[in-house]
């Protein structure tokens, strides 16, 4: 459904000089600088599939939301959307999609919720009977009917962004670019919201790409990743394997008997971990210890600890995704520099 071969987005940006000399000077001999927002993206998503697409802020994500979507043309790559160039004529291909910017609302301001969707009914020239039962279908999925005849300016910021989901879905689009769908909203809201995309996905096998920093959003929603970073791709896999292949991370928290016998100190002198491996904290008569499993087994650490201090309570956890993917950006910012 999905196809993003070398995708290569550069922007001439003009530098100015500070002062008034500066102005003059960047006006009749401006000084240009190439930058480049995405320098090779790649992916494929089969359709129906929810991929998750993240990267630390500036690392391209929008760029190439951009292109997919066709608002930017690629420097050099290709992208097709269900066989379609996202540049070449447009209005066919806007009917095959829809996108829902966290940031930027699709809906009138002064309008009756009601009253916009009609108005993108006859944009999206929707026929009577679909747009009917379209609206009975998403009224239900994402309760609209509590606020569908109230003006969009009234509107909470979780309607709103339930809204503007119902308004990027009313044309049946084969795939949905969402980007931040859930951002500053509660608990609740962000629940109903990821349960009406699973719901939309589901049942309609609508293709999703998902760009998010929460990542509880990634961790119920998608079951495979695309980590960019500087404008190029960090990882692409699944949340399994990215566990499998990254999560080698792990911490042990215990409780001593006796605080003043064991150090910080102390407790590293006896292990062969360097800084990179081993991370200890501790907090009054608690040791908060994070250690690379593959270079030392769990076993071997539990029975390390035990045999230095006698302890009240103890255990170990394994890595979150949150705590992968903070690594993994740590990673490839070090490989890039």
């Amino acid at each position: 459904m999905i196809y993003a071969e070398h995708l290569r987005k550069e922007f001439k940006k003009t530098i100015k000089d500070p002062g008034l000399k500066g102005s003059f000077k960047a006006l009749f001999k401006p000084k240009k600088e190439i930058v480049v927002a995405a320098k090779d993206v790649s992916f494929h998503v089969p359709e129906g599939e929810i991929l998750g697409f993240i990267g630390p802020n500036g690392a391209g994500k929008s760029t190439v939301i951009k292109m997919l979507t066709g608002i930017l043309t690629p420097t050099s790559g290709e992208c097709r959307i269900n066989g379609k160039i996202p540049t070449n004529d447009r209005k066919k291909y806007v009917r095959e999609i829809g996108a829902v910017f966290g940031q930027r609302t699709q809906l009138w301001w002064d309008l009756p919720l009601q009253e916009t969707y009609n108005v993108l009914k006859e944009i999206y020239e929707v026929d009577d009977e679909s747009f009917k039962k379209r609206m009975a279908f998403l009224s239900e999925v994402l309760e609209l009917d509590k606020f569908i005849r109230s003006p969009v300016r009234t509107l909470s910021l979780g309607q709103r962004m339930r809204a503007d989901i119902a308004a990027s879905m009313l044309h049946s689009p084969k795939v949905l670019f969402l980007d931040e769908p859930t951002i500053g909203l509660d608990v609740v809201v962000k629940d109903n919201i990821r349960q009406a995309i699973m719901k939309l996905n589901k049942e309609e096998k609508t293709t999703v790409i998902l760009t998010t920093h929460d990542i509880s959003d990634i961790e119920l929603l998608c079951d495979r990743i695309v980590m960019i970073d500087k404008g190029k791709n960090v990882y692409d896999g699944s949340l399994h394997e990215l566990r499998e292949n990254f999560g080698q991370t792990r911490e042990l928290v215990f409780e001593t008997v006796d605080p003043k016998a064991l150090t910080e100190e102390k407790f590293r002198k006896g292990l062969t971990l360097d800084e990179s491996d081993l991370e200890i904290k501790k907090e009054n008569n608690s040791f908060r210890v994070r250690f690379n499993s593959k270079k030392l087994p769990v076993g071997e650490m539990l029975s390390y600890t035990l045999s230095l201090t006698k302890v009240k309570d103890i255990s170990v956890k394994d890595a979150d995704v949150e705590e992968i993917i903070r690594s993994l950006y740590r990673q490839g910012v070090t490989a890039d520099e």
